[in-house]
């Protein structure tokens, strides 16, 4: 039976890695997979998933106005592509619309759909799309990174000039010059380093 997953952590957890794993470990069985990156992600090239290792693949890029379940039936579905996977990454960017195509997808054609995101922003925040995936999904799974101090980072802290700062808009996009993942009692802090 096809499921809706959810895996989500704090920045630097490796999400795109594992996505790009999984990925891999479909196409070398011979299954074709889809995979979607939102369009706000800038860092690397559109329309591509990257790892901060270096690795890259292609990807359909997502905007708040995709339309996820009449993309799947019109570009796969109707021209008897067989899907065995979607892979979603930034998927905190999704809207409740679309977390509702995406379950969709998994009900009515049986193909698994595995999203890839951030839970919270910066000011511990849920983000639209991590709000119903963590509502929707029929599993949820931590992917685990560490703060500065070693214990379990599960907070996202925005850095400007090197200092944690929690006002400002929501979306931001930016990577190891902009977040870094913290524990609980140094993102209440604001402490980036000893």
């Amino acid at each position: 039976m096809s499921k809706l997953f959810f895996r989500y952590s704090a920045m630097g957890a490796g999400k795109s890695l594992d996505l790009i794993k999984v990925a891999y470990n479909y196409e070398e069985r011979g299954m074709k997979v889809v995979l979607f990156n939102s369009s706000l992600d800038t860092r690397y090239a559109t329309g591509a998933i990257a790892s901060r290792t270096g690795i890259e693949k292609k990807a359909i890029p997502f905007t708040n106005t995709t339309d996820f379940l009449e993309l799947y039936k019109t570009d796969f579905h109707e021209k008897y592509i067989s899907i065995s996977c979607i892979l979603v990454d930034e998927a905190q960017f999704l809207n409740k619309l679309q977390v509702e195509q995406l379950r969709k997808i998994v009900n009515l054609y049986q193909v698994p759909v595995i999203c890839y995101g951030l839970r919270t922003d910066f000011k511990a925040n849920l983000f639209e799309g991590s709000m119903w995936l963590l509502a929707w999904a029929d599993n949820i799974e931590e992917l685990k990174t560490i703060c500065w101090c070693g214990r379990k980072a599960t907070m996202n802290a925005r850095l400007i000039n090197g200092e944690v700062v929690k006002e400002g808009e929501q979306i931001q996009i930016g990577g190891n010059e902009s977040y870094v993942a913290l524990c609980q009692r140094h993102f209440s802090e604001g402490k980036c380093r000893t």
